[in-house]
């Protein structure tokens, strides 16, 4: 075949999501949608903020020349100092605009960054679980992928981290609250690795990047709070979205944030900026940057989806499946009642409940429910979730 080698091979790799969707489209074909349970994607099924509406229909009334034109790589700078603000109230740190790049997503901002930081071959350490596309981010940019575990409630384990870092070891990669697990680090942990980061850095005479991806850093539940990396670690970098929070992931809307004291920021502003162009995105959407100033301060009803939580975690428990209570997200990863979580995944499919392995998330045993659906499907999964586990027992 002419194409791609390494494509055909990425696409192998990242077919269980492809296969997800292939298997529910047949499925609600024959069994009719009703009666399909999907929790495969992380789509957010809840509607924006009413208010987004009407701020949009503002702007696109607007007759301002050149606002659907092109803008500095970086974003809109009424944007971005709105940003700025809304992190120095956040953070307790001296944000200027300086400081903030308007990305396409939070997909863009990672790919932005490892664009800019990764020389050929450099390390990124990333903790398992993760988010099944970082594999391929890295990849895009000619780093290397260093996975270490976690702990058994799946918080960082810092020992694995300190012994992964070497002298190719360039950004330390942390997804927080975390995609699959739904596990909110804690304070103590990035204080803890800031200090290993800090010291390792000087060991080996480079500055190695925490970079802290946080789309769903505000979908957290019994009044927990993200905790700051900024505050942790002065060589740290925040890439993160509205896809989750606003429920705006198709209109691919995020940024990146800079510590104000990072080292060198002034070429890493020019970077940044540089990156966002050549790798094609140019800059984020119009739109959206107008829009966002009006809406930071504005999230989905978070309180809905801890329902959905509770709801589908009080149907497994009593089912006898064994899991980690999320802290935020929309995830669940429970442990496959068998080593094998692709043949469980299998298992399920017969009962039309859909859901994706473990093994894709670097995670093998278990397997992640996205529960950003509505109460009836959980309602309607729950007699298939049990009767599954009980030909297993």
């Amino acid at each position: 075949m002419s194409a791609s080698q390494k494509m055909i091979t990425a696409l192998e790799r990242a077919s269980w999501v492809r296969k997800m969707f292939e298997e529910g489209a047949a499925r609600k074909e024959k069994y009719g949608p009703e009666n399909v349970f999907d929790f495969s994607l992380g789509n957010p099924n809840l509607d924006p903020p009413e208010k987004l509406k009407e701020i949009v229909g503002k702007l696109l009334l607007e007759d301002t020349p050149g606002r659907h034109g092109y803008m500095p790589n970086a974003g809109i700078l009424n944007t971005r100092k709105a940003v700025a603000q809304y992190l120095r109230d956040l953070n307790h740190h001296s944000f200027g605009p300086e400081d903030i790049i308007m990305t396409v997503g939070a997909a863009g901002a990672l790919n932005v960054l490892l664009k800019a930081l990764l020389n050929p071959d450099d390390e990124v350490i990333v903790p398992k679980p993760y988010f099944m596309e970082y594999n391929f981010y890295i990849d895009n940019n000619g780093g290397v992928p260093m996975i270490v575990n976690t702990r058994t409630d799946f918080s960082l384990d810092i020992e694995s981290i300190e012994k992964a870092i070497g002298p190719k070891t360039r950004v330390v990669l942390i997804n927080n609250p975390n995609n699959p697990t739904g596990k909110l680090y804690s304070k103590t942990e990035l204080d803890d690795l800031g200090k290993v980061l800090t010291r390792m850095s000087d060991k080996y005479g480079e500055t190695i990047y925490l970079i802290s991806d946080e789309p769903y850093s505000k979908i957290l539940f019994n009044g927990s709070v993200c905790p700051s990396i900024f505050d942790a670690y002065r060589e740290s970098i925040l890439a993160t979205s509205f896809s989750k929070d606003l429920s705006l992931a198709g209109e691919r809307i995020g940024y990146i944030a800079m510590n104000p004291e990072i080292s060198e920021k002034n070429t890493l502003i020019d970077l940044f900026s540089l990156c966002n162009r050549i790798l094609g995105y140019v800059n984020a959407p119009a739109l959206m940057q107008r829009a966002m100033p009006f809406l930071l301060n504005d999230k989905v009803d978070v309180g809905l989806y801890e329902k959905k939580r509770n709801l589908l975690s009080k149907g497994l428990r009593e089912a006898g499946y064994d899991f980690v209570l999320p802290d935020g997200t929309f995830y669940l990863f429970p442990k496959s009642p068998i080593p094998d979580d692709v043949e469980f995944v299998h298992a399920l499919q017969e009962e039309n409940i859909l859901t994706v392995p473990g093994s894709a998330f670097g995670g093998p045993g278990y397997f992640r429910i996205a529960y950003c659906v509505t109460d009836q499907t959980i309602h309607g999964a729950l007699p298939g979730f049990a009767r599954s586990i009980k030909k297993y027992r």
